[in-house]
């Protein structure tokens, strides 16, 4: 049995992987760290975890590291790096849900989130979880940087595209929608008002979001040269999801039929891919509360560009879910374990 410690529980991430893991066979939470609730049991920051056995919520400190045998790090950005080093000392295997561990380069997230990073040498050791694609690499992990929510349904959906040589990846235009949840729990900002956000739709951060690189980093990778590309990110005004719509000029005729025969090839081992039949598009609905993402596709002869659409829950594939998905890697385990409910519906 694993013994898993949550560090950040009472944050949307760490309750929504509590949630996932009370439900798996062969993990047990041994731990929970929230300042916010110490002393409490974490239905006072979750009611719907009311009558779990779950331990009690406590500070953390640096004597936790003997409680559990993997940490999943659920704290805001900048707070990991002073942490998983000292875990990792101790033999720990840790998975961090904020964007501390996931560039290669740590100057690039010095650049992006204005802050030094404590953590270089991690850094460079840290593996990109983002479970289709490598999954080799998680597998032999003792650090793995969870990729962000924005960055996981834009990569499922183009990356496939990219290494069959289907599209020309500078030009690669991403326009995402996602649900508010996103944003955390601890928002006080006038925007993130109900009053502000019912009945509303809009772009933010356009041009500058710091998932850009994030996207740029991977893409590059498969591609084999450096890209940017124009990510724009939008809040819509529902709880979970995000669909992603990207569009890129195709460098070869290709019909909507091959595209899809050929994420599919790419996808056949994945257990939680669905690539749609042509003609069908992905809906957030349809993927709410699960570890799922449905890709569609559209090859536009008429316009030269190949359509990519994904769909997934935010702070589910998008965070907690990829993070027990990589869980189940690292530890040798069959990746959908105790991950393969489907969403919740209507």
């Amino acid at each position: 049995m694993i013994k898993v410690g949550i560090i950040g529980a009472s944050g949307y991430a760490g309750g929504e992987l509590i949630r996932y893991l009370t439900g798996h066979p062969e993990a047990k939470i041994a731990y929970l760290a929230s300042d916010t609730y110490k002393g409490k049991h974490i239905s006072s920051a979750f009611p719907s975890l009311t009558g779990q056995d779950l331990p009690v919520c406590e500070s953390f400190n640096g004597d936790a590291a003997d409680r559990a045998d993997v940490f999943f790090l659920a704290q805001h950005n900048g707070w990991a790096m002073n942490i998983a080093p000292k875990l990792l000392d101790a033999g720990k295997k840790v998975i961090d849900i904020s964007a501390d561990f996931r560039f290669r380069d740590p100057e690039v997230y010095e650049q992006w989130y204005k802050t030094e990073h404590k953590a270089k040498d991690e850094t460079r050791s840290a593996v990109y979880g983002l479970s289709e694609f490598k999954k080799a690499a998680i597998a032999s992990a003792n650090l793995v940087g969870n990729p962000g929510c924005y960055p996981t349904g834009a990569l499922t959906a183009v990356l496939p595209a990219v290494s069959a040589g289907l599209i020309d990846p500078a030009g690669i235009i991403i326009d995402s929608k996602s649900g508010v949840s996103g944003a955390g729990r601890t928002k006080t900002e006038i925007s993130y008002l109900f009053s502000e956000l019912d009945e509303s739709l809009k772009p933010y951060n356009v041009g500058v979001h710091r998932h850009t690189p994030e996207i740029e980093q991977e893409v590059s990778e498969v591609a084999g040269r450096a890209v940017k590309l124009n990510f724009t990110p939008h809040l819509v005004p529902m709880i979970r999801g995000i669909l992603t719509t990207a569009y890129a000029p195709l460098v070869r005729d290709v019909t909507t039929s091959a595209a899809i025969h050929i994420y599919r090839e790419l996808y056949t081992d994945s257990a939680f891919v669905t690539v749609l039949d042509e003609g069908e598009y992905p809906v957030t609905k349809y993927v709410s509360g699960s570890n799922y993402c449905h890709i569609g596709l559209k090859a536009d002869n008429r316009t030269g560009r190949l359509i990519m659409m994904s769909a997934i829950d935010n702070m589910g594939k998008g965070a907690a879910g990829q993070a027990v998905q990589n869980m189940n890697i690292m530890f040798g385990l069959p990746e959908s374990t105790g991950l393969n409910r489907p969403a919740v519906y209507p």
